[in-house]
């Protein structure tokens, strides 16, 4: 069983900065993609950042440049440091994990379907 918590959303202006975790409960992710995924209100799910067990992050366009993805060193928790936020990232942002396998190999993807594992959420408002 893997449980996710996030947490650090709120409600900022545009240019602000937020830093979301999320706290993996039982045991360290070393062998997992962890990737950061968002939601908009009327939107379909989408990939943000992910990050392969070796530390190499993987972004979306859209956030290049303004946000970072990384882990502490246990590889307990999971960070999304984002600047120059604009009302266009406002959505519900969750966590996801996936063991690497097999069936799920590296490099670690982008794809909501390529995650098994999810948190609840947390949201960010970006107000202009």
């Amino acid at each position: 069983q893997v449980h996710l918590v996030e947490s650090g959303g709120g409600s900022v202006q545009s240019g602000g900065s937020l830093r979301l975790a999320c706290a993996a409960s039982e045991h360290s992710y070393s062998t997992y993609c962890m990737g950061w995924f968002r939601q908009a209100p009327g939107k379909e799910r989408e990939g943000v950042a992910v990050i392969d067990p070796d530390g190499s992050p993987r972004y979306v366009e859209a956030v290049k440049g303004r946000f970072t993805i990384s882990q502490d060193n246990a590889k307990t928790t999971l960070h999304l440091q984002m600047n120059n936020l604009k009302p266009e990232d406002t959505a519900m942002y969750y966590c996801a994990a996936e063991e690497v396998s097999p069936r799920r190999r590296l490099p670690c993807g982008l794809r909501v379907d390529e995650y098994d594992w999810w948190g609840q959420g947390t949201q960010v408002t970006v107000s202009s």
